[in-house]
C-alpha cells in the first residue's frame, strides 16, 4: 500500500443500523452495512458480478490504453446511474451498453451519456447515465469503458537505469488502498469483490505478471491472457511488466524478478516457502488460491511488500536481511487468509485485515522457528508502536483501532502501526478470552471459512466469536462485567494489553543489559567488550540500535567511543542494520562517520531507506549536507521520491544552490548535549509498516 502512512463499535457513517446484542457493560455494539467515504460510488446499487481489462503498454510514451467491460446486476429499485470512482489521470473516451434485443432481435450497442464530477484529492467519480431498457431488476448487463491512463497514482513506469539491471524499463502498479481509480474505473472499495479477466499487450521480450489465478501467452501476438477466478476487492487487482525471469522454489511456488537478482532472491527463500504456507495451511485451513508467487521489484517500490492474491510484491531491498525478508513473506503468506479471503469492509477497520494478518504470521514463526524468536521479532515492533505513541501523544484519534476519517481524507494516509500491532494486541487479547491457543486456531479456521471472500465489519468477528465460545458471553451476563472490545476498538492510546512475551527473554535480555550500559555515565568499554555483537541476530542488532536512538542525542563522548566499538563493524551488515546506526550519527550530528551517511545514500535509492536519513539531516543542523547529496543522486531516484525530498528540503526555506556545493570543511556548531533533540517530528521510519 505511493508510500503507506495507514492510520464506533461501527465506524461507517451514513449507514443502516440493526440493533445487536453484546456483553459490553455500559453500551451496546451494532450491526452495520458499510458505507465507504472514500469511495464516490454507488457499489450498494449493484452487483459487479466479473470484469474484463483489455489493456496494451506502451513504454515509449508510458501510458496505457484499452477498455474495460463490467458486467453488473441492479440490485436497487428505481437506479438511473452507474457512479464509479475515477481520477483525473484518467482519461475516459466513450462509454457504451449492451442492450438485450427484443424477442429474436440480436443485441444492439449505444453510447451512453456520462460525466467526470470532482470527488477528492485522491480521485473523481465517473458518473454514467442508464437507459431504462438496461436497467430491469436482477437482470445483468454490461457496460464498456475505453480509457488511457497518464500519471496516475497507481502505475509506477520505470525507465531502464531506475531497474536493478538498468538495461530494460518496468511497469508496475500498486492499487492500495485506493489508487486503482487511477489504474481503471470501479468500484474502489474493499467492500466489494469479483472475479476479474485481463488481456495485455506488451511490445516484445516483455514479460507480464498479473495477481491471477490463471495465466497464458501468445509469443505470436505478444498477448498475455489473465484470470482471476476467486473474487477478490480493485486494490489487489495489480500488474507488473518489464524483463522478469523466474525459477521454481516449491510445486505451488516460483520466484520471478530481474536476472541479475534472480539468483539471490532462490538461495534466500529455498524451499522455505512451501514450509510457511504448509505450517499456515494446518493452522487456518486450505490456502484457496492456488498458486503463491513473489515477484522482486526494483528500489523505486514505494512499500515493502504489498499482498496481492497470488503474486506478492515485494522490494528487492529487502534481500540483504534474511530475518526481515523471512517476516515480510511470512506476513504476506498470513494475508492469504487474512485480508484477501475475509477483508475488512472499510478502510477505517483495517486492522481486521493487518493486526489478524499479524497474529497469524506469528503464529505461523512460532511453530516454524519457536517462541523466542518470535517474542524478540514483537519486542522490536512493539517497541516501535510505543516510540510512535510517544510521538503522537495518548489521545491522538489514529490510535484508535476503528479511527473515524471525514470525506476527502485518503486512507492511505492513516496507515500506521496501530493498525498492525494494536490490531495484534487486540487479537491477542481474544486469544487469552478463550484460555487455550489451539481452541483459538481452531476459531480462526471456522472463521475463515464462514466468511470466505466476504468483505467483513468488526461486528461480524466478534458475534462469530462468542457464537464459538459462548462460554464467554454467559460468563460475561453472569457476573455483571463487559468484555473489553468496546475500549480496545474505540480507544485512543495503546493497547489494554500485551501478550506475555518472557520466552523471548534469552535474547532481548542481552539487548537491554548493553543498552543501559551505554546508558552508565561513563560507559565502562570492558564490560561492553564482553558483547559480542557479531553473535547477534539481525533483530536483536536493530533492537539494540533503537534503543540507543530513542536515547540520541548521546553525549559526545559516547559517541565516540560508540563508533569505535561498532562502526567498522556495522558497515558490513545489512541495510536494515545500518540504516540505524546511521540515523545515531546524524541524531547526534558525529560529524567523523559522515562520509558513511553518503555512502549509503549513494547505494540505496528506495524510500524505506532514503526519506528516513533526509528527515533526520533536515531536522537537524546537516541541510546542506542533505542537499549536496541529493543533488548528487537524484537521477537515480524515482521522481515520485524526488519530489518527497525537495519538499522535504525546501518546505521551510530556499536553500542557496551554492551552499549546497561544498561539503562542511570544519563542521558548524553542534548543539550541547543537553538541548532537546532537533528532530521533533515524527520519522518516517517510526510509522511505515508493509502492507
Amino acid at each position: 500500500m505511493a508510500e503507506l502512512q495507514r492510520p464506533t463499535l461501527c465506524c461507517c457513517r451514513k449507514v443502516l443500523t440493526v440493533p445487536g446484542k453484546s456483553c459490553e457493560s455500559g453500551r451496546g455494539l451494532t450491526h452495520c452495512r458499510p458505507t465507504d467515504v472514500a469511495s464516490a460510488s454507488n457499489f450498494h446499487s449493484f452487483k459487479l458480478r466479473h470484469f474484463h481489462l483489455d489493456l496494451h503498454l506502451n513504454f515509449a510514451v508510458k501510458r496505457i490504453t484499452g477498455w474495460q467491460v463490467l458486467e453488473l446486476t441492479p440490485v436497487q429499485p428505481g437506479v438511473q446511474s452507474l457512479i464509479l470512482d475515477t481520477h483525473p489521470s484518467l482519461l475516459i473516451h466513450s462509454v457504451d451498453c449492451k442492450v438485450p434485443g427484443a424477442s429474436g432481435t440480436p443485441d444492439v450497442f449505444i453510447s451512453l451519456t456520462h460525466r467526470v464530477e470532482p470527488f477528492t484529492d485522491y480521485g473523481s467519480s465517473l458518473n454514467i447515465s442508464l437507459p431504462p431498457a438496461v436497467i430491469r431488476p436482477h437482470r445483468a448487463f454490461r457496460v464498456t469503458i475505453r480509457f488511457t491512463t497518464t500519471d496516475g497514482p497507481a502505475i509506477w513506469w520505470l525507465d531502464a537505469e531506475l531497474t536493478c539491471g538498468q538495461t530494460r524499463p518496468l511497469v508496475f502498479t500498486q492499487g492500495h488502498s485506493v489508487c486503482n481509480r487511477s489504474f481503471f474505473p470501479c468500484f474502489d472499495t474493499p467492500a466489494v469483490k469479483s472475479t476479474y479477466s485481463a488481456t495485455v499487450r506488451v511490445p516484445d521480450g516483455v514479460t507480464v505478471l498479473m495477481s491471477a489465478s490463471r495465466s497464458a501467452y501468445s509469443k505470436q501476438d505478444r498477448v498475455f491472457q489473465f484470470s482471476m477466478e476467486y473474487p477478490v476487492p480493485a486494490y489487489l487487482v495489480a500488474l507488473v511488466a518489464g524483463g522478469l525471469q523466474h525459477a521454481d522454489i516449491g510445486p505451488r511456488s516460483r520466484v520471478w524478478a530481474e536476472p541479475c537478482i534472480l539468483t539471490c532472491a532462490v538461495s534466500k527463500l529455498g524451499g522455505s516457502v512451501e514450509r510457511w504456507l504448509n505450517v499456515a495451511e494446518g493452522l487456518f485451513g486450505p490456502y484457496v488460491w492456488g498458486r503463491y508467487d513473489i515477484v522482486f521489484l526494483p528500489p523505486s517500490f514505494p512499500i515493502v511488500a504489498m499482498e496481492n492474491p497470488c503474486l506478492t510484491f515485494i522490494i528487492s531491498s529487502i534481500l540483504e536481511s534474511q530475518e526481515f525478508l523471512l517476516i515480510d513473506v511470512i506476513h504476506e503468506i498470513a494475508h492469504g487468509w487474512f485480508g484477501n479471503s475475509v477483508t475488512n469492509a472499510t478502510w477505517e477497520e483495517m486492522w481486521l485485515s493487518e493486526g489478524l494478518a499479524t497474529y497469524a504470521q506469528r503464529r505461523i514463526t512460532t511453530e516454524a522457528y519457536g517462541e523466542a524468536f518470535t517474542c524478540l521479532e514483537t519486542v522490536f515492533r512493539l517497541d516501535a508502536l510505543h516510540r510512535q505513541m510517544r510521538l503522537l501523544g495518548d489521545n491522538s484519534p489514529v490510535s484508535k483501532l476503528q479511527a473515524k476519517f471525514e470525506p476527502g481524507v485518503n486512507p492511505s494516509s492513516l496507515m500506521n502501526l496501530f493498525t498492525y500491532e494494536k490490531g495484534f494486541c487486540f487479537v491477542s487479547y481474544l486469544s487469552q478470552l478463550c484460555g487455550d491457543i489451539k481452541r483459538f486456531d481452531t476459531f480462526l479456521k471456522a472463521y475463515v471459512e464462514k466468511f470466505r471472500f466476504s468483505s467483513v465489519v468488526a461486528q461480524d468477528l466478534l458475534d462469530f466469536f462468542l457464537g464459538f465460545f459462548p462460554e464467554l458471553k454467559e460468563s460475561c451476563v453472569a457476573q455483571r462485567e463487559g468484555l473489553e472490545f468496546e475500549r480496545w476498538l474505540n480507544g485512543c492510546g495503546p493497547p489494554l494489553c500485551e501478550p506475555d512475551l518472557s520466552a523471548g527473554r534469552a535474547l532481548t535480555g542481552p539487548v537491554q543489559h548493553l543498552c543501559d550500559l551505554w546508558g552508565s555515565d561513563p560507559p565502562d568499554p570492558q564490560e561492553i567488550a564482553t558483547y559480542d555483537l557479531s553473535s547477534w541476530s539481525t533483530f536483536q542488532t536493530v533492537l539494540f540500535l533503537d534503543r540507543l536512538l530513542d536515547r540520541s542525542p548521546l553525549p559526545q563522548e559516547g559517541m565516540s567511543l560508540l563508533s569505535s566499538c561498532y562502526s567498522a563493524f556495522l558497515d558490513g551488515m545489512n541495510a536494515e542494520v545500518q540504516i540505524r546506526w546511521l540515523q545515531i550519527v546524524v541524531r547526534n550530528s558525529f560529524y567523523p562517520d559522515l562520509p558513511r551517511v553518503r555512502s549509503f545514500l549513494h547505494k540505496h535509492t528506495s524510500r524505506m531507506y532514503t526519506v528516513p536519513l533526509y528527515e533526520d539531516l533536515c531536522c537537524g543542523v546537516m541541510k546542506c549536507f542533505a542537499v549536496e547529496v541529493f543533488y548528487q543522486t537524484q537521477g537515480r531516484l524515482h521522481p515520485n521520491l524526488r519530489r518527497t525530498l525537495q519538499q522535504m528540503m525546501f518546505q521551510t526555506s530556499a536553500l542557496n544552490t551554492s551552499a549546497a556545493q561544498s561539503f562542511f570543511s570544519s563542521p558548524p556548531s553542534v548543539p550541547s548535549p543537553t538541548d532537546p533533540p532537533a528532530n521533533g517530528t515524527i520519522a518516517l521510519r517510526d510509522v511505515n509498516v508493509s502492507a
